[in-house]
């Protein structure tokens, strides 16, 4: 009798983790897919709890501050930018919002950097950095300087 309970109670926990682990997997897609119907706001709060669970999920991060940068909260879209950085330090996204921000504020040392950090990484938007550079350069104080 101990024994069956002993396998019951085993069998209660296991299902219980289980659907607890979906419901915050489950966080994510649903952000994501209220992000995609631009439910900045449901979503925002998904993400966000997402996160609770999920400390080090770069890709809500992301998200975060793609959201912050349609509301125009720049300072918090540049915190999400940076810790997505910090959980994954070559993702091509990030390092693409940061540099537009850096351009935004003429920090053209920076946009630089920047460049030169996503050049090593660039896999699927490689073209995009070629833009900003092109960009930089018809801007630039100085087009000489290296």
């Amino acid at each position: 009798m101990k024994k069956i309970f002993k396998i019951s109670i085993l069998i209660f926990f296991i299902i219980s983790f289980k659907s607890v682990s979906y419901t915050n997997d489950d966080f994510y897609s649903k952000a994501l897919e209220l992000f995609k119907e631009e439910k900045f706001e449901k979503s925002k709060f998904l993400f966000e709890r997402n996160i609770v669970f999920n400390p080090k999920d770069a890709k809500s991060y992301l998200y975060l501050a793609k959201i912050y940068n349609f509301q125009k909260n720049q300072r918090k879209e540049e915190y999400n930018l940076e810790t997505t950085l910090l959980i994954d330090p070559k993702n091509e996204e990030a390092l693409l919002m940061k540099m537009k921000i850096a351009l935004k504020k003429s920090n053209y040392k920076e946009v630089k950097s920047l460049s030169e950090r996503f050049d090593k990484v660039c896999i699927n938007l490689c073209k995009e950095n070629k833009k900003i550079l092109e960009s930089l350069k018809n801007i630039e104080p100085d087009n000489n300087e290296s």
